[in-house]
């Protein structure tokens, strides 16, 4: 920070000081200016930087994707596999390994019915707190069990509690991962009822939308069917997410949406 001087006795030092002030005031102006529009562009570039998983999907075809997330427990799964089976549809299950191991017979049918499984972590840590090693790690030690548990394994990842950042993103795809969000939460886990849970999951979905479910939410296993039909009705068509996503060369928009390399994507 700058002293503050003293006031100089003779005038011509004053009209030079009082010069000197403006003209500092001048460029300091400028400088402010110059910062701000230099701000403003890059916060674009580094938003364009930032690397993003896959929230939604550029779609036309209303084919939306159905997904549960599985960590604690288990009782209510094949009620939910069966209600899928009821209607038709197959989903994306992203499970935690200490979950596969308390559940490895669950795990198998969730694979025999035709359901898709995806990587949740090995221990449901919040990932950006971890190193890359760790995070590789608690990619592998679960994609490793699930492979020994049916012979497939998960080439998708959903970070727990929605948590990452670029380290976490880019070490997934280093690891054969496309890392999935949501663009519909259910907020099943905050069990408010049968038909709130039913309102959030099927008001505004639209083509393209990845929608979150748990598989151990008090009421899901009461909406679902509710949820399924109002799908029918609407014209949707709910599957697995590795059927949502675009096949080849693809971008991801700053709002997480995923498009066809060839897409124009906007900026922020």
């Amino acid at each position: 920070m700058m002293k503050r001087t003293e006031a100089r006795r003779e005038p011509l030092k004053k009209a030079g000081s009082w010069a000197a002030g403006a003209l500092a005031a001048a460029v300091l102006l400028c400088a402010v200016s110059a910062v701000y529009v230099s701000g403003t562009r890059s916060a674009e570039v580094l938003a364009r930087k930032r690397e993003l998983p896959v929230y939604g999907v550029e779609r036309g075809d209303n084919r939306i994707a159905i997904s549960f997330d599985a960590a604690w427990g288990g009782d209510k799964t094949k009620k939910i596999l069966d209600t899928l089976d009821e209607y038709g549809v197959k989903a994306t299950f992203f499970l935690v390994d200490i979950w596969t191991q308390r559940f490895p017979g669950l795990v198998k049918e969730i694979a025999a019915r035709g359901h898709e499984i995806g990587n949740h972590s090995t221990s449901h840590p919040h990932m950006s707190a971890l190193s890359r090693d760790k995070i590789a790690s608690e990619l592998e030690t679960m994609s490793a069990n699930v492979e020994k548990l049916i012979g497939v394994r998960p080439t998708l990842f959903r970070p727990p509690y929605g948590d990452y950042n670029n380290d976490v993103v880019l070490t997934a795809r280093q690891k054969g991962y496309e890392v999935i969000q949501w663009s519909v939460d259910s907020l099943d886990w905050k069990n408010k009822g049968v038909q709130p849970l039913i309102d959030r999951a099927t008001k505004n979905v639209k083509s393209g939308d990845i929608v979150l479910f748990h598989n151990d939410s008090q009421y899901i296993v009461d909406a679902l069917p509710v949820i399924l039909k109002r799908y029918r009705e609407q014209g949707l068509l709910p599957g697995p997410v590795s059927q949502v996503l675009l096949p080849g060369e693809t971008t991801i928009d700053p709002q997480g949406i995923q498009h066809p390399a060839a897409t124009t994507v906007p900026e922020v």
